[in-house]
């Protein structure tokens, strides 16, 4: 995730000195200079730049600004304003969530009703038409999005808005579940660019400088129309769809090409393909079978593009300078994915990498290969994965292992599945423990803060001279913090080439 030169060139941000901060976390204390979009000097007693801010900089601490190295921009933008259904312990109690927002007058009978956040993997019970009938008489269209993204519920006059009134059940899973919510939530692009420009100021608060945006959508196409409304304000790497592949291919994109228009600031990136599906679905693909009642031909789990098909996609992509990225969630299905990397022979990523065979271990060290992982998945998974990979869980989110044989880890946060917010990935990472204060989960599995800074912000170890300056300023020093006061890390700024995107006050 190396910054355009493009970018630099074009920004024009004033100088700044920072003035006594703390130089990494751990680090010295110093003055830096930032001039041209990067930092120019480190050092003690520094000169003012002519023309430059001078920002006291006692107290906080300067790290290299974030990447969410997986992101669903437009959910995460419409989940913010999405009803909550993360506490819900039932079928039923979630749809008594879905009543009381019907009722609370917020939400017009002309706009989609929309839940985020269930988890059904440890439900005693199971999504049915019938819970959801109130829905009739207020005349909702009603949908209950799980929080891995797999799955939802839709009530009956959703159902019909989407054109599948006769669904039997309203649930649907996987593709048929991406493309139904992304139908019935549909709004103008001007709304949905409003949504996304409010959600990229506040990952900005949080020290966010880019993100790697795997939006169901033709991503380049919209986050190139974004950019000629307004300054993006955050870096984009923009995902490829197999349905935009061809596409890409005639206009000659490439990954890593800078897209025009966008100011330097959004990219093309890689095709994403899937194998799998996920763990609280029951269809991350596994060695070994699900527990209890599975569905009839997935005990484990499901193959969404068999090897022949990813290898064929991978290296379509490939011969054109486009890079793969590969959802692979279950043992089998990172073993598969492994293998079609060997055979093409390409550079790309493998996407959550949540439970892995150790046979496989030094296969993700390939040369090129980026797993991208979402810690704060880990202690949010805990129970659900406890009971359907029991005995396995040792290997699960194993990202000690993965680093000490050598693969490149970079986190995000797969919002919205989790907040937009790497301090929560990060205090996951190190700590491997979530809010509730339980025990770590398997601590054993645990990285260092240094390892996890890194690999939430796209490689970088520390602010050096000479590079660009994008850059995030802490209210204190992640190294002196608890886990609960490192996933809440105050910022005092955060800075984009070297101009502010956010800052307190």
């Amino acid at each position: 995730m190396q910054t355009s030169d493009a970018r630099i060139a074009a920004d024009g941000a004033a100088p700044l000195l920072l003035r006594a901060i703390r130089v990494g976390s751990g680090g010295p204390v110093r003055d830096l200079v930032v001039s041209g979009g990067r930092i120019a000097a480190i050092g003690t007693d520094l000169a003012p730049p002519p023309g430059s801010e001078t920002v006291d900089g006692r107290g906080l601490t300067v790290l290299p600004g974030f990447w969410d190295a997986h992101v669903h921009s437009v959910q995460w933008a419409s989940a913010r304003r999405r009803v909550d259904l993360s506490g819900a312990r039932s079928a039923r109690a979630a749809a008594d969530l879905m009543a009381a927002a019907a009722l609370d007058g917020q939400h017009g009978p002309d706009e989609p009703l929309i839940g985020f956040g269930f988890r059904d993997g440890l439900w005693p019970d199971a999504p049915d038409p019938s819970l959801l009938a109130w829905s009739e008489d207020t005349g909702h269209a009603v949908a209950l999005v799980s929080n891995d993204l797999h799955t939802a519920w839709f009530g009956r006059a959703a159902l019909r808005r989407i054109g599948q009134g006769g669904h039997p059940t309203g649930v649907l899973r996987e593709q048929a579940c991406l493309d139904a919510v992304a139908r019935l939530a549909q709004a103008g692009p001007e709304v949905v660019d409003r949504w996304v420009r409010d959600a990229v100021r506040a990952a900005a608060a949080r020290g966010v400088v880019g993100i790697l945006d795997f939006e169901y959508a033709d991503n380049i196409a919209d986050w190139t129309r974004r950019a000629s409304v307004a300054d993006l304000g955050v870096q984009v790497i923009c995902s490829v769809y197999p349905t935009h592949l061809e596409r890409a291919i005639e206009e000659g994109r490439r990954t890593g090409d800078v897209l025009p228009g966008t100011g330097g600031l959004a990219r093309v990136g890689p095709l994403k393909l899937f194998v799998d599906g996920s763990l609280n679905t029951r269809t991350a693909l596994c060695a070994d079978p699900y527990p209890g009642a599975a569905r009839p031909g997935e005990r484990h789990g499901i193959l969404q593009t068999p090897p022949a098909e990813l290898a064929r996609l991978m290296a379509r992509a490939a011969e054109h300078g486009i890079h793969a990225a590969v959802h692979a969630i279950g043992d089998r299905a990172n073993t598969l994915a492994l293998d079609a990397f060997e055979e093409v022979g390409c550079p790309g990523r493998i996407e959550h990498a949540q439970l892995i065979d150790r046979a496989d271990l030094a296969r993700f060290a390939a040369p090129g290969l980026v797993l991208g992982v979402q810690p704060a998945h880990a202690p949010d998974d805990r129970d659900i994965a406890d009971h359907h990979w029991a005995g396995r869980t040792d290997r699960s989110y194993p990202y000690a292992e993965l680093l000490r044989a050598g693969a490149t880890l970079e986190i995000g946060s797969d919002a919205p599945v989790s907040p937009l917010d790497p301090w929560h990935g990060i205090a996951a990472a190190v700590h491997r423990s979530g809010p509730d204060g339980r025990d770590p989960w398997h601590p054993e599995q645990a990285i260092t803060l240094d390892d996890a800074l890194v690999a939430a912000s796209g490689g970088r170890r520390g602010p050096r001279v000479g590079d660009t300056a994008d850059l995030v300023l802490t209210a204190g020093d992640p190294a002196r913090v608890s886990a609960r006061e490192l996933r809440e890390m105050p910022v005092y700024g955060t800075l984009l080439a070297g101009r502010w995107t956010y800052r307190t006050g």
